[in-house]
């Protein structure tokens, strides 16, 4: 049986909220699941759970802790806008670290520890591949590849290429109208010529955004199924098992 909880870190700034799922032999690796634009959703504490079941420690922390809306509705704009407003790289680094250091205090050390993220999340995880060196990072139909959207008013991954130090887990839709296959392009080219970490890179046909979330009209299952394969597979050939 699955052991979960909610608890509070101290954070940079102020208290971060996770939501963490331990299997019931202690596991030998960790990961952060990191969100998508909504917050801590009930699905992200199910897939925080799908990480438990397939044997690691797993912990969803809150990076809209700052920001006035907290969980919002999928589809809920305004709101996602709101929580986007209190956000930084810098923040978000910083909140990445209380994690990590949470979870080297339950005896994970940085080299078994992975990062999965979702949408918002997905940039999260190429970030932190980016900013400090640890097992592995995967992230799904993350935005915010070259230019800032609305939603994501952040530097561009691209000049984060030449500093990655992390290997790196890149999955996206053809479908995807959030993150267009021109921007994707763009990443896989730039990758090829400044990455200097193990990397791979894979498009699902007929899958739009979101894809992986079960609870959204968006859901391809036959994509979802293979991302989560494919992620959970990466960070195993990376040593997070």
């Amino acid at each position: 049986m699955l052991r979960t909880r909610t608890s509070t870190l101290v954070g940079s700034d102020g208290p971060l909220a996770i939501y963490e799922a331990a299997p019931a032999e202690a596991a030998q690796s960790a990961v952060i699941i990191v969100h998508e634009a909504f917050g801590i959703t009930d699905h992200i504490a199910d897939v925080t759970r799908r990480a438990a079941n397939a044997g690691l420690h797993a912990v969803a922390p809150d990076f809209f802790h700052r920001a006035p809306a907290g969980v919002a509705a999928y589809g809920d704009l305004q709101a996602a806008a709101l929580n986007f407003g209190g956000l930084s790289d810098e923040g978000i680094v910083a909140d990445l670290d209380a994690t990590l250091a949470h979870l080297e205090s339950k005896g994970f050390t940085s080299d078994r520890i992975g990062v999965i993220g979702f949408c918002f999340g997905g940039r999260v995880a190429f970030l932190l591949a980016a900013k400090r060196k640890i097992g592995a990072a995967a992230t799904l139909y993350g935005g915010g590849i070259s230019v800032a959207s609305t939603f994501l008013p952040f530097p561009a991954l691209t000049d984060s290429i030449a500093s990655m130090q992390t290997p790196w887990l890149g999955m996206y839709g053809e479908a995807d109208m959030g993150v267009p296959q021109e921007e994707v392009d763009l990443l896989e080219q730039a990758m090829a010529a400044e990455a200097s970490v193990d990397y791979k890179m894979i498009r699902y046909p007929d899958a739009g955004h979101a894809f992986h979330n079960d609870t959204l009209p968006s859901y391809n299952e036959k994509a979802a199924k293979a991302a989560w394969s494919e992620a959970l597979d990466w960070l195993s050939a990376h040593g997070v098992n």
